[in-house]
């Protein structure tokens, strides 16, 4: 025999081996089943119900909130690439302007530069000019005064100054004439 055969083969033999209560027992176990079971319907459920329904809407605005700061993280974070981009952008307009501007810059300075440069070849130039026409205006009087020492030699007379000098200037001026 199994163990739950011979359990009932002895209930039935002795009766205070009873596994089952008796009927009032269990009616009266009944009806406290059902009043405990209607006190928790009508007081401890709908509590619990309110309490799980506080704790549902509670999480689900937690959820919404959660969902709204996510939806406005991510708006911060598209302006501040969008402000970046704003900035790089601008960065690199203030590069290209400062390029643009010495280059500008340096043309003027090279511009300059060369203007100076052809003022002093010009300046050079009449210098140059006035050095050659005061060095034959030398050359002249020089020429003028070896001329008449010279003829004053071989006349073995002196002339007078003036007619030296016209006679002199005649002279340089017909060498001219042939240069």
């Amino acid at each position: 025999m199994t163990g739950w055969t011979s359990s009932l083969v002895l209930a039935q033999q002795d009766p205070e081996l009873q596994i089952l209560p008796d009927a009032a027992e269990l009616v009266w176990g009944a009806v406290a089943f059902a009043l405990l079971f209607l006190i928790l319907w009508k007081f401890a459920f709908p509590a619990m119900g309110r309490m799980l329904d506080q704790r549902g809407e509670r999480i689900q605005g937690q959820i919404e909130s959660a969902e709204q700061q996510r939806t406005e993280a991510e708006e911060l974070r598209r302006r501040y690439e969008e402000s970046l981009a704003d900035a790089r952008n601008e960065a690199n307009q203030i590069i290209e302007d400062a390029r643009a501007q010495a280059e500008r810059l340096r043309d003027e300075a090279l511009s300059k530069a060369e203007d100076e440069a052809q003022q002093i070849r010009a300046k050079a130039s009449e210098d140059l000019e006035a050095d050659r026409a005061r060095l034959a205006q030398e050359l002249r009087g020089q020429v003028a005064s070896l001329s008449v020492e010279l003829a004053g030699k071989i006349v073995q007379r002196e002339l007078d100054e003036e007619q030296h000098r016209a006679l002199v200037d005649q002279y340089i001026n017909e060498l001219s004439g042939l240069n």
